[in-house]
């Protein structure tokens, strides 16, 4: 059902969560009832555990546990959408504005940029806020009405690679934007680390596992020792051996595919006659979710329209213009990633058909550019997957298994790089798109 916008609530101080390896500890029937909450870049999920019982669980849209992290606020009716019903909204083309991989923004200048919402000028936080009191209502309506004691929410390793004060801000924002949402005083868990303890769960036996978490912003790594003697520890900090992680996932190599092999037909690339390329910068956040309802302003429309003469084929800007002004960039994005999942899935071909944009005109994504155009950004992966067993002391062949989890780690390219890294080491494929929300509900 589409909801209103209603108040958005300013952000108060917050106590910083505590995370990392400290935190690794699992329930016991003394603690709280706990819901455990991943607020994904492309999807979320959540879960609840009782003291001493099993997680599971909650809907978040309908029937389905898992939903896209989206949100439609529709023109003409003054309503916001979530998750699929955000999506087809937006693809059915009803009057309106979709954002997607809003997660992407904590760390960065953009988060406290405001714009027009509903007649009201709200920042990307609060944004993030109304999704996750979308979630709140969601899990009370499970729940008889009320929120358990606790609730843990996810974050990756790293928000933002490379400069911890940012990182702190990232992780401030969003617990701003939990309480804004009504979800009060949160904790917080690495992603990976909640991944593991899921996993432990259906372990009969000690193991040392690389837990890898590719999701649509980040990639995470742990190596932690897991198993049913453990699992009854309170403690479990010497269990941690390592974790590391990098900000890549799967939004990225949506946008390197989506650079590749759609934006040539809209000039990237494209030679003007100067002799010179058509300036880049509108097909990067034309092919970036979190940037591309930017590009629907007047100021990058007018600019959009300036780059004409700097194309010697017409044909290009007009496919451009096409796209911006009816405000299709989404649109593009989510077959690109469409096309990628199935060209992994079938390893095979996967058309792109752009009849809609111009007549005849379509793309394709096969196994061979998925694995040309995904080589680079991979590789980074899998050295921040080695980085991690060299900070733990552990060695490849002493691995017992590595454990995947998050949608991205589906991709036959990722797993096979993995696999070249790794020779002999088994891989376990968890609940991909639940895991870290169950994993939460046990930290």
């Amino acid at each position: 059902m589409p909801t209103p916008v209603g108040v958005f609530v300013a952000a108060a101080a917050f106590l910083e969560g505590r995370r990392g390896a400290a935190l690794l500890a699992m329930t016991t029937a003394s603690t709280p009832a706990t819901l455990g909450i991943d607020f994904g870049t492309s999807n979320s999920a959540m879960a609840w555990r009782a003291p001493g019982q099993t997680a599971r669980l909650l809907p978040l849209e309908g029937d389905a546990c898992g939903m896209p992290t989206a949100l439609f606020f529709h023109t003409d009716e003054h309503s916001t959408h979530f998750g699929r019903d955000a999506m087809a909204q937006y693809l059915d083309g009803e009057p309106g504005r979709l954002m997607r991989s809003l997660k992407s923004l904590l760390g960065s200048a953009l988060l406290q940029e405001k714009t027009a919402v509903h007649d009201q000028f709200v920042s990307y936080q609060d944004i993030i806020g109304l999704f996750l009191r979308r979630v709140a209502d969601r899990a009370r309506a499970s729940l008889d009405g009320r929120l358990p004691e606790r609730v843990v929410l996810g974050r990756p390793v790293h928000f933002v690679d490379d400069h911890p004060e940012r990182d702190r801000q990232a992780q401030q924002a969003l617990a701003d934007a939990a309480r804004a949402a009504g979800l009060g005083e949160v904790d917080f868990q690495m992603e990976p680390i909640a991944a593991a303890l899921d996993y432990e769960q259906r372990l009969t036996q000690e193991s040392v596992v690389l837990v890898v978490d590719i999701g649509g912003g980040t990639s995470d790594f742990t190596v932690v020792r897991l198993g049913p003697e453990q699992a009854g520890r309170s403690d479990r900090r010497d269990d941690i051996l390592a974790t590391s992680g990098v900000h890549i996932g799967g939004t990225d190599f949506d946008h390197r595919l989506n650079l590749a092999q759609l934006m040539p037909l809209l000039g990237y690339r494209h030679i003007g006659p100067s002799g010179r390329e058509v300036p880049s910068r509108v097909f990067f956040d034309l092919s970036t979710w979190h940037l591309i309802q930017w590009l629907y302003s007047p100021k990058a429309l007018a600019e959009a329209r300036n780059l004409r003469t700097d194309y010697s084929d017409q044909r290009l800007h007009k496919r451009l213009m096409e796209v911006l002004e009816l405000r299709e960039g989404h649109r593009l994005a989510a077959v690109v990633e469409q096309a990628k999942i199935e060209a992994s899935t079938r390893h095979a071909e996967a058309a792109i058909e752009l009849g809609w944009l111009e007549s005849g005109l379509s793309a394709a994504i096969s196994p061979e550019v998925l694995h040309e155009q995904l080589q680079g950004p991979l590789q980074q992966v899998v050295a921040c997957a080695q980085d991690c067993l060299r900070l733990a002391g552990v060695a490849p062949q002493a691995l017992d298994a590595i454990y995947l989890t998050g949608g991205s780690s589906a991709l036959r390219t990722l797993r096979d790089a993995l696999r070249e890294a790794f020779p002999g080491v088994p891989q376990v494929e968890g609940d991909l798109f639940g895991g870290v929300a169950t994993g939460l509900a046990y930290a």
